[in-house]
């Protein structure tokens, strides 16, 4: 996968990340936009998320390697680490501890996957 390193001079602007191909369904993968880590996700029916690649238990950038799943119909991911589970629609973490993981915009141009973190 490629996977580009977004110039701070583009925050708030669409960055291309990967190709869509390369996103494999249920799993994730970590680019760098602006300077901050983000997971992207591709599920089966082919939608995309992307939200910060901080696990906030741990401390550790790991969200993009975490299991992907659904509870109550909405696409989850569990954290690698110590398994919380956070919601890719909203980033709140499902334990009803408060916690939330930043979301951002993602979106496909011409076959590419781009994100916006502002």
């Amino acid at each position: 996968m490629t996977i580009l390193d977004a110039s701070p001079a583009l925050a708030g602007h669409w960055i291309p990340v990967c190709p869509y191909t390369d996103l494999l369904p249920e799993q994730g993968a970590a680019v760098l936009v602006d300077d901050r880590q983000v997971a992207v996700f591709r599920t089966f029916d082919g939608a995309l998320y992307a939200l910060g690649n901080l696990d906030p238990f741990s401390g550790a950038q790991v969200m993009s390697r975490g299991i992907v799943g659904t509870r109550n119909g909405e696409p989850t991911v569990a954290s690698p680490m110590h398994k919380q589970v956070f919601s890719l629609v909203t980033g709140v973490c499902a334990d009803g501890s408060g916690v939330t993981v930043p979301t951002y915009a993602i979106r496909v141009t011409d076959g590419t996957v781009e994100v916006s973190v502002v």
